[in-house]
């Protein structure tokens, strides 16, 4: 109901739907507005829900906001023995865009799942004209090690609480990783764990596929290959999460047309603290793409 809420408030225009990619999979995607593409990718725990204050702050600028959930994640397909390596999840949103006959994009990524950005964008430069990253370096996991951990314990959740569980834990680290707290609330939980609460089972077995996959290969060799705009902006706040120094400085010394920016007192959410800034950093690499204006 919370998504429902969300499209409503948006224009007529908005459309969501599923994008079958391969056999048991899809992905769903939420588009609304027109002009340069704007993809964004959602963190492990978000969803369009994540990005209901970005979307239509870009519509107004001018931009044709689309959101993918790659699989496993908020309303996309959750079958158990598929491949939910960063490197397939990248493949996939590739398939989703060839299907629109969307290129030029500027991709827009949060946490960990920024690196399916750095991915697609040394790769298919035709679909990639830049990249946004929300807290997010050059992973080489789709998961961390404590999320891979916290994995565990999985066969115990539906003993201990399941969705009540769930739904508590997530709002301990929503406000963990926040620099401004006060959009946790209780509809922002509910938000962000209705794919928990719809299927519980199929999320359980998604986040176990993203701890134990593997990739086909390293991306640290390849980001000196990403010659697009790549703006990184990361919480000025202490708060948990966010791309560790290193990954940060592999960035900075690996891509030419590399920027980083650090806003005061937001933490890891900043989709959710201060969405103008998201909003500011896509104007940024299009200015970057098109100094003489659009």
């Amino acid at each position: 109901m919370l998504l429902l809420a969300f499209f409503m408030v948006l224009a007529d225009s908005t459309r969501a739907y599923p994008v079958p990619v391969a056999g048991a999979e899809s992905l769903w995607v939420t588009d609304a507005g027109e002009g340069r593409p704007v993809v964004l990718i959602p963190g492990i725990f978000g969803s369009a829900y994540s990005y209901r204050r970005v979307v239509p702050l870009l519509t107004e600028q001018g931009y044709h906001a689309i959101v993918i959930e790659p699989l496993g994640i908020g309303h996309s397909a959750k079958p158990q023995h598929a491949d939910y390596s960063l490197d397939a999840q990248a493949d996939r949103v590739e398939a989703v865009l060839q299907q629109l006959g969307v290129t030029g994009a500027i991709l827009v990524a949060h946490s960990a799942n920024a690196s399916m950005a750095y991915r697609m964008a040394y790769r298919r430069p035709d679909l990639v004209a830049g990249v946004v990253s929300i807290e997010g370096g050059p992973a080489e996991r789709a998961t961390t090690p404590g999320f891979r951990r916290a994995m565990v314990f999985v066969p115990w959740i539906k003993w201990f609480g399941g969705v009540s569980r769930v739904r508590k834990e997530i709002r301990k680290g929503l406000i963990k990783a926040s620099g401004d707290t006060t959009w946790v609330t209780d509809e922002t939980v509910d938000g962000y764990t209705a794919a928990a609460r719809t299927d519980l089972d199929g999320s359980l077995i998604a986040f176990l596929g993203m701890a134990g996959s593997k990739e086909r290969g390293p991306l640290a060799p390849h980001l000196r290959e990403i010659h697009c705009p790549v703006v990184l902006l990361l919480g000025g706040a202490p708060h948990d999460g966010g791309p560790p120094d290193s990954e940060i400085a592999a960035l900075r010394s690996s891509i030419t047309a590399f920027e980083a920016d650090s806003i005061p007192g937001a933490g890891h959410y900043l989709q959710e603290e201060r969405p103008q800034a998201v909003v500011q950093a896509v104007d940024r690499v299009e200015a970057l793409l098109h100094p003489h204006g659009r």
